[in-house]
Order: C-alpha cells, then sequence, then structure tokens
C-alpha cells in the first residue's frame, strides 16, 4: 500500500464516522488571500470556455480548477470559512468569467480525484454546477432540471439524516435555499409552456414528471426547519439561553453551522414558495419565528435580507395590511440608499437594483391605497417621487387612468406566480404559465376598486378635520350658533 507523507494527514471526509478529526477546532479568518487566490496559485488561461458548447468535453479538467477543487476542498475538510467563502465568492466567479463564459464546468466524476471522491464534496461541487448552468446555459432540458432536483434531494438527505462535519459561509447557505426555490420556480414555468415544445422535449416532461413535484419541495424545506429545530432556537434566544444571532449561525466549538442555517433560511424559502402560490397568509407563518425588528442572521447575507423584506412586503400588502408593508418597504430601501455602493462588485448586484426597483413600485401602491407619508424616510420619499409621481397622482383618481397605472406597476414588481400542477399532456397544448399571474392581478385590481370608496370618505374626513366652524358655516349658509346646535 502507498505510504502517506507524516506530515500530510489523511484525508478527513465530510460526513464522518461519529468522532470528528478535531472536535475543539473553530472557523479560522486570514488576513491574507487564499494561496488560490493569489496571482502565482492561478495557471495561466487555458482555452476552455468561450467556444462552441459541442466543443465541451465533460473530463477535460484545467489546471485552475483542479488548483480550485484541491484547495476548496481541504479548506471545507479544515472548516476554515473564511477562506471557503473567498473562493465561492471570488474564485469561482473568476474561473467562470475566463474559462467557462457560456460552457458547463467539468463533470463531477472528472473533479472526483482531486477531492479523494468525498462524496459530500461532490454534492456540493454539483450544486455549482448546475447553478452556473442555469445562469449561463440556456435553454437546459427537462432531463437537467430533473438531475438537479436529484442532487439538491440527495444533498438534503444528507444533512438531514447523515453526521455533516461541515461549517460553510452563510453566503453559500443562503444561494443553495435560494437556487433550490428558483429552480422549481423556473421548472413550473418552463412544464407551463407547452404550445411550441417538440415531441421530444414532451416525451421528457412525461419521464421526469416527478422532478421539483411542490409537495416534495414543501417537504424538503418543512424537513430542514423541524430538524434543524431552529425555531426553538430562536425562541429559547429571547431568554438568553442561546446564541445563533450573535455567532451569526456558526458553532464556534467545532460542530456544524450547516443545518441549522439551512433551516433558518428555508423558513424565508417557505415565505418565497407560498407567494409564488398565493397563499399569503402561511407564507406569513412560516416567517413568524424570525423577527423582522431586530437585526438578524436574515440581514447578514444582503440577498436574502432584500428577499425576505420583499416576499414580508408583498404579503402584507396582498392580504391588505398596507401599513406593515409600507413599514418594511421603507426600512429596506433606506438600507439600500445607504450600502448599495459596498455590493457593486458582487454576482448579486444586478439583482439587488432590480428589487430596488420592484419595492419602490410596491410601496407607490401601498402609499396610494393607504396614505402614511409620516412613515416615510424624506431619502426614500425623494427617490419615490422621482420614480413614480406622476403615477400615483393618476392613481388617487381611480379613474380608468388609475386602474391602468396599479396593473403596471403590480404586473412590473409581483413575484413570478406559478401554477405547481404538472400538465395534461393529452389535451391540445396551450401555454398556461400566465394563469396564476391573470388570476392574482384580478384578485388584486378588485381590492382596488373596494378601495375607491375608501377614498371618498378619506377625502370627507380629511376636509371636516382641517376646515373652521366659521369656513363650514359659510358653505352651508347658516349662522356659527345655528351650525352648532345642528
Amino acid at each position: 500500500p502507498t505510504k502517506r507523507s507524516p506530515l500530510k494527514p489523511p484525508p478527513t471526509p465530510l460526513t464522518p464516522p461519529p468522532q470528528p478529526r478535531n472536535p475543539n477546532q473553530t472557523p479560522q479568518r486570514h488576513t491574507m488571500a487564499s494561496a488560490y487566490d493569489r496571482e502565482d496559485g492561478l495557471a495561466p488561461p487555458q482555452p476552455h470556455g468561450g467556444g462552441p458548447a459541442d466543443a465541451y468535453d465533460p473530463n477535460y479538467v484545467p489546471d485552475s480548477v483542479k488548483t480550485f477543487v484541491v484547495h476548496l476542498y481541504r479548506h471545507i475538510r479544515d472548516k476554515n470559512v473564511y477562506e471557503i467563502h473567498q473562493m465561492y465568492e471570488g474564485g469561482f466567479q473568476r474561473l467562470s468569467d475566463r474559462l467557462f463564459r457560456d460552457t458547463p464546468w467539468p463533470s463531477a466524476e472528472a473533479v472526483a480525484p482531486y477531492c479523494d471522491g468525498d462524496h459530500v464534496f461532490l454534492l456540493l461541487y454539483r450544486e455549482l454546477w448546475y447553478r452556473h448552468a442555469y445562469a449561463r446555459l440556456s435553454p437546459l432540458t427537462a432531463s437537467h432540471r430533473s438531475e438537479s432536483w436529484n442532487n439538491y434531494c440527495d444533498l438534503f438527505s444528507v444533512v438531514l439524516h447523515g453526521v455533516v462535519n461541515m461549517q460553510l459561509p452563510n453566503q453559500w447557505l443562503w444561494d443553495m435555499v435560494d437556487e433550490f426555490v428558483y429552480q422549481f420556480q423556473s421548472f413550473c414555468q418552463y412544464r407551463a409552456k407547452l404550445k411550441n415544445k417538440t415531441e421530444d422535449e414532451l416525451q421528457q416532461l412525461k419521464q421526469f414528471d416527478k422532478a421539483w413535484n411542490v409537495y416534495g419541495v414543501l417537504n424538503y424545506l418543512q424537513a430542514l426547519v423541524e430538524k434543524s429545530m431552529i425555531a426553538q432556537i430562536l425562541e429559547r434566544e429571547k431568554e438568553g439561553l442561546e446564541s445563533f444571532t450573535a455567532t451569526d449561525g456558526y458553532d464556534y466549538q467545532g460542530g456544524s453551522n450547516v443545518l441549522k442555517v439551512l433551516g433558518y433560511y428555508s423558513m424565508i424559502g417557505l415565505l418565497r414558495i407560498h407567494c409564488l402560490l398565493g397563499d399569503y397568509h402561511t407564507g406569513l407563518k412560516c416567517l413568524a419565528p424570525i423577527n423582522l425588528n431586530q437585526q438578524g442572521v436574515y440581514t447578514i447575507v444582503i440577498g436574502s435580507h432584500i428577499s425576505t423584506i420583499y416576499h414580508y412586503g408583498f404579503a402584507n400588502l396582498m392580504m391588505r395590511r398596507y401599513v406593515d408593508a409600507t413599514k418594511e418597504f421603507n426600512k429596506i430601501l433606506l438600507y439600500i440608499i445607504k450600502y448599495k455602493q459596498y455590493h457593486q462588485k458582487s454576482p448579486q448586484y444586478d439583482q439587488i437594483l432590480k428589487k430596488n426597483e420592484q419595492m419602490y413600485a410596491l410601496l407607490a401602491i401601498c402609499l396610494s391605497l393607504c396614505p402614511q407619508n409620516k412613515l416615510i424616510d424624506e431619502n426614500v420619499s425623494t427617490q419615490l417621487k422621482e420614480k413614480y409621481n406622476d403615477k400615483m397622482t393618476k392613481m388617487q383618481r381611480f379613474d380608468d387612468e388609475a386602474y391602468a397605472a396599479y396593473d403596471e406597476l403590480f404586473s412590473y414588481a409581483c413575484p413570478k406566480f406559478i401554477t405547481p400542477s404538472p400538465p395534461v399532456l393529452d389535451q391540445p397544448l396551450t401555454n398556461y404559465n400566465q394563469d396564476a399571474y391573470r388570476l392574482q392581478l384580478k384578485l388584486f385590481l378588485y381590492e382596488v376598486k373596494q378601495q375607491q370608496l375608501l377614498s371618498g370618505i378619506r377625502s370627507y374626513l380629511k376636509l371636516y378635520s382641517a376646515i373652521t366652524i366659521t369656513k363650514l358655516a359659510q358653505y352651508m349658509e347658516m349662522d356659527e350658533a345655528t351650525l352648532r346646535s345642528v
């Protein structure tokens, strides 16, 4: 048998036997960049990405990718959260831009020799592989979508039923849940566009009809919430018995943060899915253990912060809780004004700007239906007037132009609603991907018409609360004494 150098310990699997390699080891934070990120750690660019898709060889692993996998695997084994984050946020994006602009990364089987074939690491690698494919390659087949679903099932099953001996950055764990929900949403939209699908595509839909089942998606997220006992942890934290928020969800006693933080972010994932399904009450109920009036783990990752408030505000808007929605939209929009400059180089920057614009549109709707200008910060109010002052003026009139403005803003700012049920492929093939959106728009505009009566009452109340008795007596053509006695 091959002997290992005594200076190089044998690799520790990420799902170890009950006794971890070093139970007292805590995440390290270095001020120096990882060896991979330094210029001397990168091999020269190799002509792999950027070419035609048919030139892709899944078994070819460039030297830069070998280095990336070796270092990432080592840092995950060592629970070095800072270095993992540097490679995840920086290294992966840079390699994708340089080598894999319009081709996939090498297959998991090809990189397996560089991570000792570790099963859990390869699940994580595939999660990145499919996320890259969704972002840069199109169109994806039902087969690819089904394979990604199976990988998530395997990964979450390991977290739920195995012994996970690793700590991952909150950014990665949030992206994992966020991408899981996005791919479910994307599959539902893909499946609902039947009109121009080929016979082969329809056959694949029949073959992979179990992939991204709505009950399976909800069950995995709910299982992560329950197994992590995150609701109980947050409750005990109020009594000073836990320090989950104080440690940003990390375990500094040598344990793993993966299950707890995935459970935490799964509550936000459930809110998002229920908003996509139009079940706003259940969505808000799923988020109830998180106190939005305080800083929490959800505020550490800006994507998590924005997604939480966007869906929370939208759910409250649809449930006619306009004041609650206005308060939260105001807070997050003020936060973005102050801090968006620090995220300009982030891969999420475009999404931050898009959600920012959508939330201004939702805030304009809230203030038109329920004026609460005292709740709005001056900076937010200035931005809102620049963007939507004309439309807000129209929406106060409740005529055809007003309804058109409400329709336009709602259509721009609402989530991409989904129909979760699989299609009946034996019937004449039609597209039904817009059906859920049309239903939610119809319900919203019905509520706007109901508010028209309240608008008139509100105008009279404003008048009578401001007008003097003398002025009112003149309008009614009587003296003050008679008016007071009426």
